[in-house]
């Protein structure tokens, strides 16, 4: 690494996020393979949004050859953070070899962060002929936490595409009035991707209020 990478590098652990943020950008202006190791460190432990933001975007600069395989054993790290910034950056590099790597625990993670990470990354890395399989398992947790989760889970399912359709369909089926109402905002924004979330949830549990799912 050159004295100039070095300097940034050490700057990525100091304590002003608008120092660290500077630092990412430098490194991704001027992209060095060596410094792969420093970004992908630094996203495990940075607290601030739009420096992990810019350490992915300086990620993405590097070759794929240099950068996916440390990303991948990312996904295997006791920490949280790690796992869900490297399935993220995964997404955004959109390297095929990634989506083997993406598996059902980490789509079902417990914490809430990686498991919307998984699911963006699975819904851009998906092949041919995979969308159908990976609808069912992403539409297995609907219903599944507060409105910024259900969010990502149904905007997922939307970039599969028609695949999901009878996907959704089997899941109004279910009894709980939490999944039904998420799936029909989900069939809904199918339709209608600019409609707003939150109408198409309230309109989903007005419809499970009056006992009426054909509606």
């Amino acid at each position: 690494m050159n004295p100039r990478h070095t300097k940034a590098a050490d700057a990525l652990a100091g304590p002003d996020s608008s120092t660290r943020l500077k630092a990412a950008l430098t490194i991704g202006t001027d992209p060095d393979p060596a410094s792969a190791e420093a970004l992908i460190a630094r996203c495990a432990v940075e607290s601030d949004f739009y420096v992990r933001d810019m350490l992915t975007w300086a990620l993405t600069r590097l070759p794929p050859d240099v950068t996916v395989p440390r990303l991948l054993a990312e996904l295997d790290s006791p920490n949280t953070q790690a796992r869900s910034q490297a399935l993220h950056t995964l997404s955004k590099i959109g390297d095929a070899r990634a989506w083997p790597a993406i598996t059902r625990s980490h789509l079902r993670d417990p914490d809430d962060e990686v498991a919307r990470s998984a699911w963006r990354a699975a819904a851009a890395l998906v092949p041919d002929g995979e969308e159908r399989h990976l609808a069912e398992e992403l539409a297995a947790q609907l219903g599944r936490g507060d409105r910024d989760v259900q969010l990502s889970l149904s905007r997922a399912l939307i970039e599969l595409g028609a695949v999901v359709e009878p996907v959704l369909k089997a899941a109004m089926e279910s009894r709980d009035p939490v999944v039904y109402a998420h799936a029909k905002a989900t069939e809904r924004l199918l339709g209608d991707p600019d409609a707003a979330f939150e109408l198409a949830i309230h309109e989903a549990k007005r419809v499970v209020a009056l006992g009426d799912k054909e509606a």
